[in-house]
């Protein structure tokens, strides 16, 4: 029996209301992922709802996955069966926020561009300043792990989540972790779910650590001839007392990339003006503060990049920052507009290994002929993004073997790679997770564990998880 013949219209009908699920094989494509489309999709309205929906799965056996605004479905291989997808976009309220004491408490649904104003209300964020910022959802946000700029000052989601509610394959509502620090004891089970890709559960509330909103904001560059002195005047403010919210290193090619005007994908943000260098490699440094924090961090920033002879230096204030931080924030999905088809490797390597990472893109994209972007952030993450000219069966053998070089050198180059985003053609010749680690038979325990059919976005995940 088919999946189709195995979900009963009826039953969903009960559970989140005939108007609440599709089942019009058009509709349904908005749902596929990597081509793979799900029988049916349902859109529960309440978090019983949700459980309900996974205990039917559970019940009948089919492969669930969960979906908000659907920006991030690309991520990971394609599912090994696809049943049902449950729609969290109605599952969308605060549940709790205390200004007060820096916490707040939402359900998955919940789109990050209604959470902002709210905080901005009492001075507050969450330094969650991801990818399709003005489509995603909190539990899009967290279940995919995608990276932020914001990183380097904040640290990633798992320094600021402090408690997860979310259902089990066995169709059970749990939690871990709390909502204050305070009350956050025992194992950080929670930690699990933030990057898993909802494999081993579905995100129902996310509790988070709140933090003040600066004073004012400034922006500054320095552009060089070579990457080298990018790298060395990234050194000297990791060495200096500056904190820098953001700190990022971009090639000349990308920085040609953010001239051109947005895809209709991303918030439609002016380009950089004729100010912004296109042939030098920049680093890009964004700080906050008072006032004369803002002129300390302006005069040192100067004063150290013209230790490391910069070709052009400037200090951004608010109307030249947005159009370059804006794309910095947005620089994926705009990559992946870039090329009809695009790969995106994902790259963690100490900074002082920049030099030695950089030689292997430059060694392994000349030898498979592939153009390409990087991205480098301070903190020790690095995006390639390789652009080829056409979607062909040449061009894509090419970034297979390009994308299967770079997991063969990196034992030796001392970085990990993996690769969020990749056509489907190049996922059935390469896992973009990688081989598997000496862990994954503990992976797979806690597989077994949270998800003990097997049900949640079958194969998606590291080792087919």
């Amino acid at each position: 029996m088919n999946s189709a013949a195995r979900i009963s219209p009826a039953r969903l009908g009960d559970i989140v209301g005939t108007e609440h699920f599709i089942v019009d094989p058009t509709l349904l494509e908005a749902y596929a992922v990597d081509g793979v489309c799900p029988a049916v999709a349902a859109r529960p309205g309440a978090v019983d709802e949700v459980v309900e929906l996974v205990r039917f799965a559970a019940a009948e056996n089919l492969a669930v996955i969960a979906t908000g605004a659907r920006t991030k479905l690309s991520i990971g291989m394609p599912p090994q069966r696809y049943d049902l997808a449950i729609d969290m976009a109605r599952i969308d309220r605060v549940v709790a926020y205390d200004p007060g004491d820096l916490t707040l408490g939402v359900e998955a649904g919940l789109p990050l561009a209604k959470l902002a104003p709210l905080l901005a209300e009492h001075r507050q964020f969450l330094p969650l300043a991801v990818p399709y910022m003005h489509r995603t959802t909190i539990g899009g946000t967290i279940a995919s792990g995608v990276d932020t700029p914001l990183r380097h000052a904040y640290g990633t989601a798992r320094d600021y989540v402090l408690g997860i509610e979310f259902v089990t394959g066995a169709g059970l509502s749990t939690k871990s972790g709390g909502r204050v620090v305070k009350n956050v004891t025992g194992y950080d089970l929670h930690k699990l779910m933030i990057g898993a890709l909802g494999t081993l559960g579905i995100l129902l509330r996310v509790n988070f650590r709140t933090f003040p909103a600066p004073h004012a904001s400034r922006g500054f560059f320095a552009s060089f001839p070579a990457p080298e002195s990018a790298f060395d005047l990234r050194q000297r403010i990791a060495q200096s007392p500056l904190a820098p919210v953001t700190l990022e290193i971009l090639s000349p090619e990308l920085a040609q990339i953010f001239t051109r005007p947005a895809p209709a994908v991303v918030d439609a943000v002016s380009p950089p003006g004729s100010w912004f260098p296109t042939n030098a490699w920049l680093l890009a440094a964004g700080f906050g503060g008072d006032p004369p924090v803002l002129d300390r961090y302006a005069r040192e920033l100067t004063r150290m990049a013209e230790e490391a002879h910069p070709t052009s230096t400037r200090i951004l204030d608010d109307s030249e920052r947005p159009s370059v931080w804006g794309r910095l924030r947005e620089c994926l999905p705009i990559l992946l507009e870039s090329s009809p088809a695009t790969a995106i490797l994902k790259f963690s390597v100490l900074p002082g290994h920049f030099g030695g990472l950089l030689e292997q893109v430059r060694r392994i994209t000349e030898r498979h002929c592939l153009p390409h972007a990087f991205l480098l952030r301070g903190s020790g993450v690095g995006y390639l993004a390789l652009l080829p000219a056409a979607r062909n069966e040449d061009s894509l053998h090419r970034l297979a073997l390009a994308c299967a070089a770079f997991f063969t050198a990196g034992p030796a180059a001392d970085y990990r790679v993996v690769i969020p985003w990749c056509p489907a053609e190049v996922k059935r010749a390469v896992n973009v997770w990688g081989p598997t680690r000496d862990d994954f038979p503990l992976m797979q325990k806690l597989k077994a564990a949270f998800d003990p059919q097997g049900i949640f976005a079958p194969g998606r995940f590291l080792g087919g998880l």
